[in-house]
């Protein structure tokens, strides 16, 4: 994304459900969406960093499916579903299977173009 686009969510928030699961020295509520842990409050997360950290994660998944799918195979790569919550923070955080069970989230699905 462009610079033109970062100064575009500069500011602005998305609504979102969150789970706190503990508080910072501030008494701000820190914690994930669709955790597991704690009280389920709506928290404004910041689209800047959500936007960033999101870009950075996809970025580094297309990379890494890339190498998976240069190796070929008789079963190549042609999808990939990966899950993430996000933070209150506008952090993301891959969901790995063992958590998977009593945690909601996200799903992303990447997929070859026909």
């Amino acid at each position: 994304m462009t610079e033109h686009t970062s100064d575009q969510t500069e500011g602005q928030t998305l609504p979102f459900w969150v789970d706190v699961v503990e508080e910072d020295e501030d008494g701000n509520a820190m914690g994930g969406l669709f955790g597991h842990g704690g009280e389920a409050v709506l928290r404004s997360v910041p689209l800047g960093p959500l936007r960033k950290n999101l870009a950075d994660t996809v970025d580094a998944l297309q990379k890494v499916f890339q190498e998976v799918a240069d190796r070929g195979g008789a079963l190549p790569l042609a999808e990939a579903q990966l899950s993430f919550q996000v933070t209150a923070s506008g952090g993301v955080q891959l969901i790995g299977s063992g958590q998977v069970q009593g945690t909601r989230g996200l799903t992303l699905t990447f997929k070859r173009p026909s």
